[in-house]
């Protein structure tokens, strides 16, 4: 059976943050995933886990000035410093929430730039961040995102995020497959789950073309469910999705589902 974790970023967001873990577990989740935590103290969020009976399956590094529309900054030259600090302030908060995954947001590129100066700059410090994590038992994601949601970015296809992979040459560093990102930019959203499955480790959805419900949009989310089925994963599947009216009056998509 699917197992479905809720984005606390995204859903939930009439409450305030600390207040959505007990949201997310009324409606019948039993993990979330969220962008960021650092508004937050660790020793909060698992306090806010633990009384509510979730589990933490993934979060985001510090992305940069987010409010300055950075996201990441990975592949940034310059910042290579403030990475390593960033991958450092990820593993603490990380080690106290006990979240296994860490995904490391690539960063903007600007038009006309030399992408082999900022792809080795990538490389050098998702190297460093696979090498500290692992230390820890903890697994790098790499997620491609798509470029009519966010221009420049500089991980797009699942090719290069699957050669950038091979290049870390980490056991720990896995794909973070967002079904939605791949439908706007690439879609063929069967083969490729087939064609990467044995290197994804966390997959997230939304409808598409608006980042809705999964039952909202051109995409039919109960073939492409009972695929994933069939192919084994095993792993978490994110509701990184912006609900339409309400969360909870959106969620009936989700029932079939839902086991406890």
């Amino acid at each position: 059976m699917l197992k479905f974790s809720a984005n606390l970023t995204m859903m939930f967001t009439h409450l305030p943050f600390i207040e959505r873990f007990e949201a997310a577990a009324n409606a019948g989740f039993k993990a979330v995933e969220f962008w960021f935590p650092y508004a937050h103290t660790p020793e909060e969020i698992k306090a806010a886990l633990d009384a509510n009976g979730l589990s933490c399956v993934l979060f985001n590094m510090p992305p940069g000035d987010f409010d300055a529309g950075e996201r990441g900054i990975a592949c940034l030259p310059g910042r290579q410093v403030e990475f390593m600090d960033s991958v450092s302030l990820a593993i603490e908060y990380a080690s106290i929430i006990g979240t296994p995954r860490l995904h490391a947001m690539a960063g903007r590129m600007p038009d006309g730039a030399d992408r082999a100066k900022y792809e080795a700059v990538y490389l050098e410090n998702l190297r460093y961040a696979a090498a500290e994590i692992g230390k820890y038992g903890f697994k790098l994601m790499l997620e491609t995102v798509n470029t009519r949601d966010t221009p420049g970015y500089f991980l797009n296809y699942l090719s290069d995020a699957e050669k950038i992979r091979q290049d870390i040459g980490s056991d720990n560093v896995k794909l973070q497959l967002d079904i939605y990102h791949v439908q706007v930019i690439q879609g063929d959203i069967t083969m490729n789950l087939r064609k990467h499955f044995a290197q994804i480790d966390h997959i997230q959805f939304a409808g598409v073309p608006d980042r809705a419900e999964p039952d909202v949009g051109e995409l039919n989310y109960p073939y492409i469910f009972r695929q994933l089925e069939e192919l084994g994963y095993d792993g978490w599947l994110g509701c990184e999705y912006r609900p339409t009216t309400g969360t909870m009056e959106g969620l009936g998509w989700i029932k079939p589902w839902l086991v406890d």
